[in-house]
């Protein structure tokens, strides 16, 4: 019986899980008692609880639980979704290197994804190597044509490095075009048309992006260079 009450709450956190209330997931599975459940259970409690953290912010707390699915190693699915997580946290972190050994591993298994070719090209962008994240953001369009993280990087490296302008600019509005309402695809346009000489332009897309993402300061650094411009 108390295996089943455990396993209800590991159901009921699942269900959260899905409704995307991340809090009252990580609340119900923090509630599951270890030492009454199976070790496929633990595996999978693990899994959920390291996903959990990871949409609520809470990084460092993530990495300890998604490294144990890494260890366990039961499901090769499981594994690559948590060496994808693990990359797409030590970036967003400015781990560069340790996102290129999570990703590398997956390579070295024959694990291959456009979210993992975007994932390794902001991990080279975030160190400066914008010819290298150039390359793995192609490799994703051979695998997605359509896949907005590789247009807009694409697009934004190829602005901000003033390589090629209006490409550039044409790479940023096919993302905007499929996602209009992500603020970050928004700030790469802006920014590319201000980069291509059209300040005003640029100014109603970064407005539009901020908001949208109001507390995103790459956003408010933008539209404060275009401001200042626009005004000498």
């Amino acid at each position: 019986m108390a295996t089943n009450a455990s396993s209800g709450s590991l159901a009921e956190g699942k269900r959260l899980f899905g409704l995307k209330r991340w809090d009252l997931a990580l609340r119900e599975f923090m509630q599951v008692k270890a030492e009454r459940i199976t070790p496929e259970e633990s595996t999978e409690l693990a899994y959920y609880l390291g996903l959990c953290y990871t949409k609520l912010g809470r990084y460092d707390d993530g990495l300890l639980y998604l490294e144990q699915v890494i260890t366990a190693g039961v499901d090769p699915l499981r594994v690559y979704q948590c060496r994808m997580t693990l990359a797409y946290i030590y970036a967003i972190t400015s781990r560069s290197r340790l996102a290129e050994f999570e990703l590398g591993q997956l390579i070295k298994n024959g694990f291959t994804s456009a979210q993992l070719y975007t994932t390794l090209a902001y991990a080279a962008w975030m160190q400066k190597k914008s010819v290298h994240a150039l390359e793995l953001y192609e490799k994703a369009l051979e695998i997605d044509e359509n896949n907005t993280t590789a247009l807009n990087g694409i697009g934004y490296i190829l602005v901000d490095t003033d390589q090629d302008v209006m490409r550039g600019l044409r790479f940023c509005r096919k993302a905007v075009d499929r996602q209009p309402q992500n603020a970050a695809y928004l700030d790469s346009l802006g920014w590319a048309y201000y980069k291509n000489g059209n300040a005003p332009e640029a100014r109603m897309w970064l407005r539009r992006a901020l908001d949208l993402a109001p507390g995103q300061e790459d956003i408010r650094k933008h539209l404060r260079i275009i401001v200042e411009d626009m005004k000498s």
